[in-house]
């Protein structure tokens, strides 16, 4: 095994993703040379602190990567950010983590959940490039892949619960802020910019844009992203909804099986996959909730049972900390294991 050290670019450092892999590579002391803090001209004297110490974050250019001798870059500031820097990233000789949806359905890129595909990162070579799957989507297939194996996964129906932090600071704040307003008697007063709707003690069924099939553009990421990541067509219908939480998405999942299946025994074989917790007693109150899962890296599974009608489906809850299972333990997952491979060559 090497015991090489690799210099480490954050894109979008203080931003809330960023901030989230900052904490994660000191947690897990990854072999780190040199951490590079990235981000717009805007933060230009300002500082994020690692490891005990504070370090300046540097602008975001396109020479930066080669002036710095990058060799692993965690992109984390945006599509058009990824869209304009990634490729000066690899032509510096660097290997893009990229956290935005914009390069996830190229067929050159691969998609990764290292609890599901992790023989996928084998082909970063293609562009230079891995691309980070939506929040949603990750901890779903993380839950998805060990009853595949095991039943033949074949419809699934997803209904998500996400927090505003999905949606970045500002959304947190909106939230925060209204609440704070309604608790002075003038919510009316309040405004919603990160929503186009009130989202203090509200529900919203829209995250992004509706598609012509009716669909959100959200919707539709689960959709695309399941069936490359898991390798297979998977029919599967979402409704994401967006909930006043801070953090955590929470989601009930309806999967459909080739064969029957027992609650039991599914319970079995999750409590043995990798990076799942099983909170599953409802008699005393035990099931997975957003603020249980809040600065964990697993993803929390229950409420397990049978359709009380087929039985071949299942029924279950499923819960993660969005900004890290979501993202940041994502991406740095794969930047573990991308070490692992390019060490043992």
């Amino acid at each position: 095994m090497s015991n090489k050290k690799y210099n480490v670019a954050v894109v979008g450092a203080n931003g809330a993703v960023g901030e989230e892999i900052l904490t994660i590579l000191c947690e897990i002391d990854f072999p780190l040379n040199k951490l590079i803090p990235l981000a717009s001209a805007r933060s230009i004297g300002k500082s994020i602190e690692f490891n005990g110490k504070s370090i300046a974050i540097q602008e975001l250019t396109n020479d930066i990567f080669q002036e710095e001798e990058i060799e692993i870059a965690l992109f984390s500031a945006g599509g058009s950010v990824s869209a304009e820097f990634a490729p000066d990233a690899v032509k510096a000789g660097a290997v893009v983590i990229d956290n935005t949806s914009h390069f996830r359905m190229d067929k050159d890129v691969p998609l990764v959940v290292p609890e599901v595909n992790p023989q996928d990162i084998a082909k970063w070579r293609e562009k230079g490039i891995i691309a980070n799957p939506n929040c949603s989507t990750i901890q779903m297939v993380q839950t998805l892949r060990p009853l595949d194996d095991a039943y033949g996964l074949k419809r699934v129906d997803v209904s998500t619960y996400q927090a505003t932090s999905g949606a970045g600071k500002v959304a947190m704040e909106e939230l925060v802020t209204q609440m704070q307003d309604f608790f002075a008697f003038k919510l009316s007063e309040s405004e919603h910019k990160a929503f186009n709707q009130q989202i203090a003690l509200n529900v919203i069924p829209q995250i992004d844009v509706f598609t012509e099939n009716g669909y959100t553009k959200e919707e539709m990421k689960m959709v695309n992203e399941t069936t490359k990541i898991m390798g297979k067509e998977i029919a599967l219908s979402a409704t994401c909804v967006r909930v006043p939480t801070l953090r955590g998405h929470a989601e009930a999942l309806t999967l459909t099986f080739d064969t029957d299946v027992d609650a039991n025994a599914a319970r079995d074989i999750l409590r043995k996959a990798p990076n799942l917790v099983i909170v599953d007693n409802p008699d005393e109150a035990l099931y997975p909730m957003p603020v249980t899962c809040v600065d964990k890296n697993e993803t929390f599974v229950g409420r397990i049972r049978n359709d009380t009608y087929a039985n071949n489906m299942l029924h279950l809850f499923v819960v993660a900390d969005n900004l890290r299972v979501g993202a940041a333990t994502n991406a740095v997952r794969i930047a573990q294991k991308w070490v692992v491979m390019e060490g043992e060559k």
